[in-house]
Formats: structure tokens, sequence, C-alpha cells
């Protein structure tokens, strides 16, 4: 049987592409064993994805003043020794790294240890993990042509993000039962990511009762951000979260807003889902949002909204637009050729590994 350690971690967007490997992997006859941090979200995915998981010691790499910065790589060292011992082990054929801080030990200790690196890069730049464990990396996978500039000479492997296969199993039908609405209407979904999106919540909800003139909607608005006095409104589904219904929600919408992050519109681009992006400002990130934004834009893929253009005028001509316009960006996205990554990276897996 053949072994593989996936590795990524600190936010479910480091974890959720790996998971998505995991049907391939395992028709392909992989073992697999998932090394993240002690106490992070991976921790708790990995355990309800059924996989093995090892915990490591690990730092976080700040780009700015903090006390913990002179602490932080003695833990980094300590995971190190931890993922040697771990790769000693269970001695996988080959390391698939999602990114993000745990991700650096790892792949520096396969590396150490002759074992190959397929790294992937969700966003438009590379982030300072991946940065750090590109030199140990055989290939790195990446979401948008833009990326391939950033990444060492021979090691860009334009792939697309691995899409879990149930999002893309959803049913229309159930989806608009599951919801109340009876088809007659198109279905805008507004979704802000796993904490919401609290400017885009209060814009929607400003000029609620002109987008409801033309669409049914799916507000998926964060934790804490359900409004109780729209409640029972005709044409109106509020929720903090969604997890088993959400692949029926997606096959029910027509169009999405969205924020920016790579999974998300990679989700939207797999989907062929006309969307309207608002990336989240630079101010509150380091920009990545913005650059995948504009990358998809430039595709044809997506519409894009600037948080601080948003207003209630351009908020409706947008929506208003994007309907008008859905068949364009619905044929740029059947056209592009990354729309899901499983397939790219699980043949980089064997070919690797031989």
């Amino acid at each position: 049987m053949k072994r593989i350690i996936l590795t990524g971690g600190g936010t479910a967007g480091h974890v959720t592409p790996n998971l998505a490997l995991l049907p391939e992997l395992y028709k392909n006859g992989f073992e697999v064993l998932y090394a993240g941090s002690l106490n992070g979200i991976e921790k708790e995915l990995a355990a309800k994805a059924g996989i093995e998981y090892k915990g490591i010691s690990s730092g976080k790499l700040r780009r700015y003043f903090d006390l913990k910065n002179f602490t932080d790589p003695f833990r980094v060292i300590k995971g190190y020794f931890q993922a040697k011992k771990i790769i000693k082990n269970f001695k996988p054929d080959i390391v698939f790294s999602k990114g993000g801080f745990v991700a650096v030990p790892v792949t520096m200790a396969a590396n150490s240890l002759k074992v190959p690196v397929i790294a992937h890069e969700s966003d438009m730049t590379p982030g300072l993990a991946n940065k750090l464990s590109a030199p140990f990396a055989t290939k790195i996978c990446c979401n948008f042509p833009e990326t391939l500039k950033y990444l060492p000479e021979g090691k860009g492997v334009l792939s697309g993000s691995p899409i879990r296969k149930e999002i893309l199993e959803g049913s229309r039908e159930k989806g608009l039962e599951l919801l109340g609405f009876d088809g007659s209407r198109p279905v805008l979904l507004i979704i802000g990511g796993s904490l919401g999106a609290q400017h885009i919540n209060e814009a929607v909800r400003r000029i609620l009762d002109k987008i409801l003139e033309s669409f049914d909607i799916v507000h998926i608005c964060g934790k804490g951000n359900v409004d109780e006095a729209l409640i029972g409104k005709a044409g109106y589904r509020q929720f903090e979260y969604v997890s088993d219904e959400l692949k029926d929600f997606f096959a029910a919408a027509d169009i999405f807003i969205s924020r920016a992050g790579a999974n998300a519109i990679c989700e939207l681009l797999a989907l062929k889902k006309p969307n309207l992006l608002i990336p989240l400002p630079a101010g509150a990130s380091r920009g990545d949002q913005i650059l995948n934004a504009e990358s998809f834009e430039k595709q044809g893929f997506s519409m894009v909204l600037k948080e601080e253009n948003m207003n209630d005028s351009s908020l409706s001509d947008s929506l208003n637009k994007l309907w008008d316009e859905r068949e364009h960006y619905i044929e740029a996205m059947k056209a592009s050729p990354t729309s899901n990554g499983v397939d790219v990276i699980i043949r980089l897996i064997g070919e690797t590994v031989g």
C-alpha cells in the first residue's frame, strides 16, 4: 500500500482542499495520515473525516512585532523534530502540503528524509508559509495563471483547487424544498465566509426589499448575525451557518454574492455559478482577496465590486447587471481548464510516487 501524509492548517481553507483529495487517494490505494497542529481546526476536521491524525508543535510566522516572535521559532524547531519522527514511523511515499504555518516543519522534515513534497498555493500570490516551504517542494500547484510567475522555475503547475465531491452533487429540487421556494424566481445566495461578512450583511439588508422584487434570497450571514426582525420575511431565508444542506442550497442558487477567498471562488467556478465578488479590503487582510477577485474578473468568471465602492445603488446595479449577463459568465467558466484540481493533483502524486 502507498502512503501519503497530508498537512496544512490554521484555517478551514488550508484543510478542506486536503480532504477533497481523500476519495481519489483511497481509490488509488493510499493509506493517509494527517499531520497538523496540536489543537488547530485541522484536528477537528480530520477527525470528522476519519483520518489518522498526528499533532506537532507549531508557531505563527508574523510580519509584525510581537513578543511571541522570540519564542515561536523554538516551537517550529520542536515541530520539525516531531515531524521527522512521524515521517520515520509512517514511512510515507509523498507529502502533500496545503500551506499554513504548521506545514513548514513538515515539509522541511520530509525534504531532510528525501520524501518528495507537492504543495498547493490557493491565493494569487504565495503566502509566507508557502514561500518558506517552496525550496522543499517538488511541484507547487496553484489556482491562478498569474501565480506561476511567483513560483520557482519548473515547479509551478496550474491545477485549480481541489473541490469537495459532495459540493458538486447537490439537488436543486431538494434545495428549493428545504428553503420553501417554489422555483418561480431566480435564487440569490449570499455567503461571506465561515464568520459571515458584516459589511455585506448590512448592505444587503438596507436594500433587501428592492432585491426581493427580483430574487428569492438565501443569506448565510455568520454566527450571531441573524436579524430576528426579518425571520419569516417572504422570499428571504437567513442562516448563521449551513453544513449538510449547503450542496443543495448551492444547487438551488442561480447567482451568488461572495467574498473572494480562494477556496470559495474556486467552488463557484467548479459549479459554474455567476457571482459578484466583494473582496476583503487590503486593511483587513494581506490583500490576497483583492488579487484573487481581479484575476477572476480578468478571466471573465466574476463581477467585482470593491467594498469601498459598495453603496445601495452600486450593489443593486451590480446584481441586476450580473443577472442580465449571467450567460456570459457561465460560458467563460465552462471554458476554464482549472475548474477542479483533484484530477491534476492526483495525477501529479501518482507520477511522483511512480
